[in-house]
């Protein structure tokens, strides 16, 4: 990354890790961590999370972790931990050997449960899920002591024993915090944690049948690798309490956590539990689907590292929540695009065109500008012969007063190449065009005429002869609705699909530089938007994903907003 790309704007965060560091807490020290759980691939949410905890440890010379939080095994696979681990190397941070898991510290876990039984802070529950809920109470009314409550220290040691040596059945004991069944935050009503759970673990193994709770097993994890800030969504402030609790009666190392509210974006989901639901059920082609924005479906896609990184520091970090316009991601890819992607041309609604005064078996080869962002990108060769493709779009045999592009008897201009006149339109059985005949005027070669007449339009094309075919994949929103996720709403999350979100394009004509293109390669389509190479390409087939539309909205709706 470069310096410009560090120097993010102050914020709240930055400005309570400044204090702590001008009162030396923790001698000056700055130590992050991002503590994904291993039970879903990582989305946009997660990249905001990504840039700011490696992003504050780097500009304040410190260090940030990467943990994983794998305490609850029936939902986490080593899938997940890989697709995690290439995600963030891909969004350019390095957490160097700072590799942990939560599942690292089963045993320093354990032990410490032991001590707050010891210490009178904790105990086995025989209650049952259904029945702990009726003794929790609720947000107006407190709850009630369980009946296990008082049991003795020895007692509890020994029940707590059994259950690690897999004696009772799953969900028959738990382990609880005993704190306040009164307490107006719910969380700290004697909470759970550890629960038995007869499940294998995709690092431990069998080794444990008994597992904690994220919430116990999350801050202590954090105080044993020494993490002096612990960035987190505002969804866990009311956990902070618990949290703090559990590192005061334990007399460890107190990590000072801050909330920051969490990604919110238009058009969207950005909850795991509902993502793996859209690829379990089969409404998109899987995590890496690139209408989902997962990141590893935002790389298929096309999206670069920079351009991510850019967006999450174009939103900032703030207290407060609030839904960023998914234009504002566009905007963010688009920019980047624009100076990097190589200039193609493609017709991905071929409408073919013969130029009937052209030599038979001729070939020209013009010069193409590869990028007008970038200088030193240089130029191309693009052939250009009898017969051509255009975009369908750009002819209309009986067009309006403000349709420029070609049309009976009008001379248009051919990028980089000729001004050709359309003289005939052939129509098949149906009476659809199938074909049009034109001449060109070879004293125009490269898109000027001598005699200084102009025309109003300029159209991409390809070759017939020369161009390769390809399938091109035109993605939209994945969703209709601007607010698919709102809590208010009582409609299913998927009532709102978008059913044009993929639109598969088949017979596409693309030009010749682009054979053995790599997945992944980038480029502008003239005309058309960004595309990138998807993986499903092979070397009989091209396969491209639309990443995004040329169109900037984002600059219009902010003009908007000012008027």
């Amino acid at each position: 990354m470069s310096e410009n790309e560090n120097k993010n704007p102050t914020n709240f965060v930055k400005q309570i890790i400044e204090e702590d560091i001008k009162n030396r807490k923790n001698d000056s020290r700055v130590h992050t961590r991002f503590p994904p759980e291993p039970n879903g691939y990582l989305h946009i949410g997660h990249a905001k999370s990504i840039c700011l905890n490696f992003g504050v440890a780097s500009e304040y010379n410190g260090l940030c972790n990467l943990r994983f939080d794998d305490t609850n095994p029936t939902k986490e696979e080593q899938e997940y931990v890989d697709s995690i681990s290439e995600d963030v190397r891909w969004l350019g941070f390095d957490w160097e050997d700072r590799e942990y898991y939560a599942s690292n510290y089963f045993q320093k876990l354990y032990e410490y449960a032991v001590q707050l039984i010891k210490a009178g802070k904790a105990f086995v529950c025989d209650l049952t899920a259904d029945q702990m809920r009726e003794y929790r109470g609720t947000l107006k009314e407190p709850g009630q002591d369980s009946p296990y409550r008082n049991r003795s220290v020895e007692e509890n040691i020994d029940l707590f024993e059994r259950m690690k040596n897999g004696e009772f059945e799953d969900g028959s004991h738990t382990l609880r915090a005993k704190i306040d069944m009164s307490s107006g935050n719910i969380n700290m009503r004697d909470p759970v944690f550890y629960r038995i759970q007869r499940s294998t673990h995709h690092r431990t193994g069998d080794e444990w049948c008994i597992y904690p709770m994220y919430d116990y097993a999350h801050c202590v994890s954090d105080s044993i690798e020494g993490i002096t800030h612990s960035l987190c969504t505002l969804e866990f402030e009311d956990h902070r309490p618990l949290y703090d609790w559990f590192l005061d009666q334990l007399n460890v190392f107190h990590t000072h956590q801050i909330e920051f509210a969490r990604l919110n974006i238009s058009h969207a989901v950005l909850s795991k539990r509902k993502l793996l639901q859209l690829v379990q059920e089969n409404y998109v082609n899987g995590w890496d689907d690139p209408r989902m924005l997962t990141i590893s479906g935002m790389r298929r896609r096309g999206y670069t590292p920079a351009s991510i990184r850019k967006f999450c520091e174009r939103i900032g970090v703030a207290k407060a929540d609030s839904t960023v316009d998914m234009a504002l991601l566009e905007y963010s890819i688009r920019e980047d695009l624009n100076k990097s992607a190589p200039r193609v041309m493609s017709v991905l609604r071929p409408l073919k065109i013969i130029i009937t005064n052209y030599p038979e078996g001729q070939t020209d080869d013009l010069d193409a500008i590869n990028n007008p962002e970038d200088p030193g990108a240089g130029t191309r060769k693009v052939p250009f012969s009898k017969i051509i493709y255009i975009e369908r779009d750009d002819f209309m045999e009986d067009p309006p007063k403000k349709f420029f592009r070609l049309a009976p008897g009008r001379e248009v201009r051919l990028r980089y190449a000729y001004f050709i006149t359309c003289v005939d339109v052939v129509k098949d059985d149906n009476g659809e065009v199938s074909e049009l005949h034109c001449t060109y005027d070879p004293e125009t070669r490269g898109g000027d005429a001598p005699d200084g007449r102009k025309v109003k339009a300029t159209l991409h094309w390809v070759s017939d002869e020369h161009s390769l075919e390809a399938e091109v994949r035109i993605y939209e929103h994945l969703f209709e609705k601007a607010d698919p996720d709102n809590p208010k709403d009582e409609a299913d999350f998927k009532s709102y699909l978008n059913p044009n979100s993929l639109t598969v394009l088949d017979g596409c004509r693309v030009e010749p530089s682009l054979a053995g293109a790599e997945p992944g390669s980038r480029f502008q389509f003239e005309r058309l938007g960004y595309f990138s190479v998807d993986s499903d390409s092979s070397d009989d087939k091209l396969v491209f994903n639309r990443t995004v539309t040329l169109k900037d909205t984002w600059k219009k709706i902010q003009k908007a907003k000012k008027q």
